[in-house]
């Protein structure tokens, strides 16, 4: 009797929808009015910033995706790349973006149910004990629906994101209609905060966080039966989308304004609770209809976003656990095909993650930080994977055109949105995974004695890339020393962005032969 193996049923449609619905979560129900906040209304021109620095590296996982759709791809393409310390470090990387997730789209639809019921969520946003038993219930609910088949819970997905892809877009229109001031765009001041504002905005309201579901289609590319047409057109196909429809959310926000929200100017922009401002607005342009489908959706979207990250999350822990990095216990399936060991580690991280962080605000900013390195990964792989695999023995079922040109432009704009995101960021981001390894040193050296057997070479250019985009920062004009301004700030950021792919093109350790019988190169 042969081995169950994951099912290939996950359709093109399915997959593009696993990844609107990673984008379309708890954030676009208030990522108008932090961008707002921060940027007034040039917080369009952060938008479109932050849907091309991710469309570039859409373009780059469209390629690598398709060489090898594997289930928690990601934590494939540094193994072939550079071995497996670097490999090691980028799925503790992923693990820790993954599984944090879920527990923040719990946490939204609790923070938005206060409104109804309150005493989930005390005033400083953080949620109360009964709070955290409710959206601890509410991850089991995530958990429950992955125990079915993928072709069942990409079915529930579809359904919900038809939800979730509606009221925004209803929104938009109707608030257009009903109220559009096209006074606010100037009379406030177009760029309150400069450029420097638009740039903070990126990073720092929620665009960045927004964005960062594209990928979803990747973890799942083991599951699609025609990999090779349908991760294209869902990866890149989700992000050109979600693009224009929080453009068009952010446009009618700024629009739908009166001068009596903007007496304090675009900083001072408010509405009550966290689902407030575009049910708000809809409640005084009288639309209560429209009110009472954007509280529903409050709980819908979020849930929709918690139920895919849950998928995906449990695929990059089977991908470590198949390639070694976790016990090997975590790469069994059940009979249908889903790996319940790895669901179920994901739904205990996840329950950790409430504890020391049981507020939207905190766990958004930890999300924001992470996740952005872990995606980061891609162009550099890339980069190097056209030397080291090359075309005429591993040919591509989607090939990125100017590659030489895309995959530098796509990891300079990924370092520059860490580089917006300010010290505080890099501090926690940069410190915990230092104190990670150390952590992993100490316990390799324990357990074997020694350090040589790991692939120091691979992961080389690691440590001058960590530690030279954490210094950066520290030298920035966020939360740091103001030694660097923005524009100067980014001319490093991209100097060391180049100068890390070439020292990476000469540390990574190509091994063909695993590309190949380990893990069915598709060409």
């Amino acid at each position: 009797m042969s081995s169950p193996s994951l099912r290939r049923d996950a359709s093109a449609v399915g997959l593009l929808f696993a990844s609107i619905g990673g984008m379309v979560g708890s954030g676009w129900l208030f990522g108008a009015l932090n961008a707002a906040k921060i940027a007034g209304p040039a917080s369009l021109i952060s938008w479109v910033i932050g849907g091309g620095a991710v469309l570039l590296l859409a373009f780059v996982y469209a390629e690598l995706s398709t060489m090898f759709p594997r289930p928690g791809a990601v934590i494939i393409f540094p193994q072939l790349c550079f071995g497996g310390l670097a490999a090691e470090i980028m799925s503790w990387v992923n693990f820790l973006a993954y599984v944090a997730v879920a527990p923040v789209e719990a946490v939204a639809v609790v923070s938005y149910a206060d409104n109804f019921t309150p005493g989930l969520v005390e005033r400083t946003g953080m949620l109360t004990e009964t709070g955290l038993i409710a959206a601890a219930a509410l991850m089991a609910l995530f958990l429950i629906i992955n125990l079915f088949a993928i072709r069942l819970v990409l079915a529930v997905n579809n359904a919900i994101t038809w939800w979730k892809l509606a009221v925004p877009a209803l929104t938009v229109v109707a608030l257009i209609a009903v109220h559009f001031r096209t006074a606010n765009l100037t009379q406030y001041g177009f760029a309150p905060g400069g450029a420097g504002g638009v740039l903070e905005a990126v990073s720092g309201s929620g665009i960045v966080f927004t964005y960062l579901g594209f990928r979803q289609a990747i973890e799942l590319a083991g599951e699609s039966a025609n990999p090779h047409r349908n991760l294209p057109l869902a990866i890149l196909g989700s992000v050109l989308f979600c693009m224009v429809l929080y453009l068009g959310l952010q446009l009618a926000f700024i629009g739908a304004l009166s001068p009596e929200n903007l007496t304090q100017g675009w900083a001072g922009v408010k509405f009550p609770g966290i689902s407030g401002p575009f049910a708000g607005l809809a409640g005084i342009l009288g639309l209560p209809w429209l009110a009472a489908a954007l509280y529903a959706d409050a709980a819908i979207s979020p849930g929709g976003t918690g139920i895919i990250y849950n998928t995906t999350a449990a695929r990059v822990i089977y991908a470590s656990a198949e390639a070694g990095f976790l016990p090997r216990a975590l790469a069994t399936l059940s009979p249908s095909g889903v790996p319940l060991r790895s669901l179920g580690l994901a739904f205990a991280a996840g329950l950790l993650f409430l504890l020391p962080l049981p507020s939207w605000r905190l766990l958004v900013t930890y999300i924001s930080s992470i996740g952005i390195l872990a995606y980061g990964i891609g162009p550099v792989v890339l980069y190097c994977f056209r030397r080291t695999l090359p075309e005429q023995h591993f040919p591509r079922p989607f090939r990125l055109s100017f590659a030489g040109v895309v995959t530098p432009a796509a990891f300079i704009v990924s370092n520059l949105v860490v580089f917006w995101a300010g010290a505080d960021v890099t501090d926690h981001l940069f410190g915990g995974l230092g104190a990670g390894f150390l952590v992993y040193a100490a316990w390799q050296l324990g357990t074997r004695r020694t350090l040589k057997h790991l692939a120091w070479r691979g992961a080389a250019w690691m440590l001058p890339y960590f530690a030279g985009l954490w210094l950066i920062t520290w030298l920035g004009p966020l939360h740091g020393k103001h030694v660097l301004g923005n524009a100067s700030g980014a001319v490093a950021v991209a100097l060391l962005s180049l100068g890390i792919l070439a020292l990476a093109r000469a540390c990574a350790m190509p091994d063909p032969a695993m590309a190949k019988t380990r893990y069915g190169h598709v060409g």
